[in-house]
């Protein structure tokens, strides 16, 4: 008789859903029950939980510690990661705009000595590098390798007091020399006359006289000229256009045709 009722119960739930407030209604009668039913476990659970000693919460903490270190420690990387690759981006944006072949490199080292404005890179003769080549970062010249290895070479960075490059006023080609003053942040226009059209804000271009550097790249921006009553020559000071004491990837520039020419057997 069980079984009868309960198939006519199933057939009735399945065609015509009678079924369903009396299934309900057990539901929530048999709801006290299920409660009654886990409060047991809940009980051992709470006596577990106050039976763990402090030694073992410790160590928890200790580890979840440590973990969270990890975690922060790989977000910091990450970061970084993005960061470099961002600077990558913009270098190899500004390299689409060079004429002349470019390898891309790495600073590796940094001269200690604070009257001295060098760095070494990660690339040398062994990647087509030679002495002379200009150096770029993303947002102008930075110098020119004065020492070539097989596999590093060093940059005399323009902030140096010893080098020198010709440039040019991008707004009218008025020629003039900038001289580094040994500090990173500032060069010197050296015997510009006083008449000279040259104004605050003026860009300066390397104008590739002398054949040292290539024409046209961004060298700095007037930051200060200096008329003195009786001077022949104004006092010109510019703020370079390169993150001097912050790129970490550069461009190194050599001609093509003197790559092709090495790279041919009568160039070698």
């Amino acid at each position: 008789m069980a079984v009868v009722f309960s198939c006519l119960l199933m057939l009735l739930d399945a065609k015509l859903e009678k079924a369903d407030p009396i299934r309900k209604g057990i539901g929530v009668v048999l709801t006290p029950i299920f409660w009654v039913s886990d409060f047991p476990a809940d009980i051992a659970a709470l006596f577990q939980n106050a039976s763990t000693s402090k030694h073992e919460l410790t160590e928890k903490i200790e580890l979840l510690e440590s973990r969270m270190l990890v975690l922060e420690r790989k977000a910091q990387k990450y970061s970084a990661v993005m960061a470099e690759n961002n600077r990558l981006r913009e270098l190899l944006n500004s390299s689409s705009t060079v004429d002349d072949s470019v390898v891309v490199a790495e600073l590796i080292g940094v001269n200690p000595d604070p009257f001295s404005h060098q760095v070494v890179v990660n690339k040398g003769t062994h990647h087509g590098v030679k002495v002379g080549n200009a150096v770029l970062d993303a947002q102008g010249l930075m110098g020119q390798v004065t020492e070539a290895g097989e596999y590093t070479s060093r940059v005399l960075l323009i902030s140096d007091s010893s080098h020198a490059v010709p440039v040019q006023v991008n707004r009218n080609g008025v020629r003039a020399v900038a001289y580094g003053v040994g500090r990173l942040d500032e060069v010197e226009l050296a015997n510009l006359p006083d008449t000279a059209d040259i104004q605050e804000g003026d860009l300066l271009v390397s104008s590739g006289l002398g054949g040292r550097f290539p024409a046209g790249y961004p060298v700095a921006t007037v930051k200060m000229v200096t008329h003195d009553p009786g001077q022949s020559f104004a006092r010109v000071t510019a703020t370079p256009m390169a993150a001097l004491n912050q790129s970490r990837l550069v461009l190194i520039v050599y001609k093509q045709k003197a790559l092709s020419a090495e790279s041919s057997p009568g160039g070698q």
